[in-house]
This record gives structure tokens, sequence and C-alpha cells, in this order.
């Protein structure tokens, strides 16, 4: 596994362009996929909403403002962080939108116990392997995925410490901000690092050597 941190115009010079645009896309609408099977599952909702949601209690904000200005302050944490925004990171607000409002149409809420559970641990195992997708495209991630790979090469730590380490912060200022809290928002905060952590050692495409002068161009 293999991560960059290149500038925007470096990300669409890096080569096999049309590959990691198909792994964004793609990742992104499983992305999305794993948030509406995680609602209609019906047993919590992650961390980051439990955030939005509990910030909603104390301001006359709709949810989906909400989570564009806390999106917004995450980038500015990519500052110090050196991290750059890509195409990756304007198509993760609009694809995950789209893609959601899409599957929650045609996915029906789910009952019974044991089947809310499967589905729930399957949208965990879809939403890494959606994140590894497009984080692995190169073409910049989203600003919280961007918070975590930032830490990940400023630290030398794990994926899967990081991304731990961040849910488990929000989920806790999410519920004392008064956010609901279900089994399942544990569940994701302790098992979506782990999960990341093992679709990375797959999806992070491979980029091709940079040339040099003394490497000409093949035609």
């Amino acid at each position: 596994m293999s991560l960059t941190n290149l500038s925007p115009l470096q990300q669409l010079r890096a080569g096999r362009l049309p590959v990691r645009l198909t792994y964004l896309i793609v990742g992104l609408l499983f992305f999305a996929l794993a948030i509406a099977l995680m609602i209609r599952a019906q047993l919590g909702v992650d961390p980051w909403n439990v955030l939005h949601l509990g910030i909603a209690n104390h301001l006359p904000l709709s949810l989906g403002t909400i989570a564009i200005l806390t999106g917004a302050l995450v980038l500015f944490t990519w500052i110090p962080l050196k991290q750059w925004p890509g195409l990756g990171t304007i198509a993760n607000v609009l694809v995950i939108g789209l893609g959601l409002d899409f599957f929650l149409a045609v996915i029906p809420p789910i009952q019974g116990l044991s089947w809310q559970i499967s589905v729930f641990l399957l949208g965990i195992a879809v939403n890494g392997l959606g994140g590894a997708m497009y984080i692995g495209s190169h073409l910049g991630p989203g600003p919280r995925d961007g918070l975590m790979t930032g830490l990940h090469l400023a630290t030398g730590r794990s994926i899967r410490l990081i991304r731990t380490c961040i849910e488990v912060s929000v989920l806790a200022i999410g519920w004392m901000l008064g956010g609901p809290v279900g089994v399942g928002t544990v569940a994701y905060a302790l098992l979506i690092g782990p999960s990341v952590q093992f679709f990375m050692k797959f999806m992070v495409l491979r980029l091709p050597a940079p040339r040099t002068q003394s490497q000409p161009a093949l035609d």
C-alpha cells in the first residue's frame, strides 16, 4: 500500500486517469450504498451523523447545511497537514449525495434483528471497500478521509488506528451534544478502521513511475 499527497494538477497528470476515475466513481457509489444499508438496518447512525444531529439540537440549520459546514471546517485541518483537495474531494459530496438518495429509494427498511445485524455489518464492509477505492484512486479524498490520510502520512501511524481514533472522538462529541447513539454506532466506530485498513491493501492503485529526462517517452 502506498498513499500519495499530490497537488490537484499532479493528481490529473499522474497517469492511468481512466482507471482512476472509474475507481473514484465506483468507490463513492459503494460508499453511498454503505450509508444507505446502515440507515435501513435501523441500528444507529455513523459517528459523523451523530455529530451532525447533535449540532442540529443547538443550531437552527438543516442537517445538510450542518454537514456541509462541518466538512468545510474539516478542510481547514488539511492546511497544517499539507493535504491537497482534488477532483475526488468535490466528487465526494456530489456522487455520495446523489447515490445515497437513489439507494434509499430502492432499499426498503430491514426488519428482523438478525437481518438488521447482517445488513449493518455488510454496510461497514462495503464502506471500507468504497473508501479504500476512492482514496486509492489518488484523486483526492473527501474532507473527513483527507484528515485520516493526512494524519497517517504525518505520523506514520496505521490507517486502522487513526480512523478508529477519529470516529470515536467524533462519536463522543456528538453524544455530548445530544446526538442519537445506537449499538450500530458503536460497532461502526470500532470496526470501520479495520475495514478500511483491510481493503487498502488491495485497492490502492499503483501509479506509473515519473519519467526523468534520461527516460524518453515511448510512442
